[in-house]
């Protein structure tokens, strides 16, 4: 996963999987948010334009990434 955050145009990505270039089927969720499906009709991404107003600004200074390990276990 990637987090992109673009301070310019005030645009956040992020990346759950990557997608080759005009793969992407885009639908708009609101007028700031649109998320990026794969050809499997999978969620590959999400962007957030005017981040800074969507989420807040002291949210963009503070990103915390949490990796929760799993309870399988691997024989």
């Amino acid at each position: 996963m990637k987090i992109q955050y673009d301070s310019e145009v005030d645009a956040l990505y992020i990346e759950f999987r990557h997608l080759e270039p005009g793969t992407a089927e885009s639908r708009e969720l609101s007028e700031d948010v649109t998320a990026n499906y794969g050809p499997d009709e999978k969620l590959a991404g999400l962007e957030i334009l005017n981040a800074s107003v969507v989420l807040g600004e002291e949210l963009l200074g503070k990103i915390i990434v949490e990796v929760i390990p799993s309870h399988h276990t691997i024989a």
